[in-house]
């Protein structure tokens, strides 16, 4: 038994090491921000210099109509977005795991991985490119006579909408494809066999093989088109009402990073009751769908 501990020694250290940059990672620039943001949140001036613990930042926000309606109309935005994410991207992630075969496969895999070779900022820019008044699709479509005038197509919710269902896509195909690959074929031809059309198979036997990765899917999109910075300003300009941009402004225009933190403990606070309110719904577990 001594050699077998004496054996095991090495195997453990050796996986604390391998763990050891994950945990620094966690605890410097996840923990510990937080806790300094959520102190600092709980921070209220009541002289130069001079700060008292309480939770008038947190009262702020509700008490504020203009705070609270940017945060609604963000949480519910987020949400039509990850729906609108989940319906594009699931028949692209059934055609890319039960219809194709070898290259093909990876061809497209390939293809939805490409944009995100570059920046988001990047990208966001090429969409004002293509969107903006003297852009390329209204100059497309002057010149073939479907419209006299140029047309701007930025500064709308429906142009947000577009530029944050693009920038989630990926991380919605690809849970969603890697869960569907593991569908044994056999059960969908027995769905047939056994009399079911389309619409019963997909409902009674893909949807719930597949919802473990519907879920994390929706969690992953959700919360980053939650805390979305540059896609909402750039695509919404000024009249945008993003959550984020409320944050930023008590950061950097006013110089309030109480506010600012109390603003970003609520979002993170809020955004992750919504999540384990979706997982509840959907009869999920969290270590389930992130397995």
């Amino acid at each position: 038994m001594a050699i077998k501990g004496k054996s095991n020694t090495p195997l453990k250290l050796g996986l604390l090491l391998l763990l050891c940059p994950l945990l620094l990672w966690l605890v410097l620039l996840v923990i510990l921000p937080q806790l300094t943001m959520l102190n600092i949140s709980l921070q209220e001036r009541v002289a130069p210099r001079i700060y008292e613990y309480g939770f008038s930042n947190y009262i702020e926000f509700f008490t504020e109509p203009l705070y609270w309606n940017t945060f609604l109309r963000t949480a519910v935005m987020s949400i039509i977005a990850t729906l609108l994410t989940l319906i594009i991207a699931f028949p692209i992630s059934y055609y890319i795991a039960k219809m194709l075969r070898g290259r093909a496969k990876g061809l497209l895999l390939v293809l939805c991985l490409i944009p995100f070779w570059v920046s988001e900022l990047v990208r966001t820019y090429g969409w004002m490119i293509l969107l903006r008044e003297s852009g390329v699709i209204s100059s497309f479509l002057q010149y073939i006579g479907f419209t006299e005038g140029p047309i701007e197509f930025l500064y709308t919710d429906a142009t947000i909408m577009l530029g944050l269902v693009y920038s989630s896509m990926l991380f919605m195909v690809v849970p969603l494809t890697s869960t569907l690959e593991s569908l044994d074929d056999s059960y969908i031809e027995a769905g047939y066999d056994l009399g079911g059309n389309g619409l019963s198979v997909f409902w009674q036997i893909i949807v719930p093989h597949a919802k473990p990765a519907i879920v994390s899917g929706c969690i992953v999109v959700f919360m980053l088109t939650l805390g979305n910075y540059l896609t909402p300003i750039l695509l919404g300009g000024k009249s945008s009402l993003w959550f984020t941009e409320q944050i930023f402004t008590q950061f950097i225009t006013r110089f309030n990073w109480q506010q600012g933190s109390a603003f970003g403990v609520l979002l993170l606070s809020i955004s992750s009751l919504i999540v384990w309110l979706g997982l509840k719904f959907s009869r999920q577990s969290f270590s389930k769908v992130m397995s």
